[in-house]
This record gives structure tokens, C-alpha cells and sequence, in this order.
């Protein structure tokens, strides 16, 4: 039971960089706007 817990939150994690990465791309374009 832990190590599935534990895997879970490493997915939420990798969802939730993902999240930054696409975040911070954005935020590039607009400054060379």
C-alpha cells in the first residue's frame, strides 16, 4: 500500500511540473513580445 501512495504522489508531481514547464513558455513568449 505505501509504494502505491507513494507512486501516486509522483504522478501528481510530474503533472504538476509539467504544469510549470508550459507556464514559464508562456510567460518567455510574452517578454519578447
Amino acid at each position: 500500500m505505501g509504494s502505491l501512495k507513494k507512486r501516486r504522489k509522483a504522478k501528481i508531481n510530474k503533472h504538476k511540473r509539467r504544469k510549470q514547464l508550459r507556464a514559464n513558455r508562456h510567460k518567455k513568449r510574452t517578454w519578447q513580445k
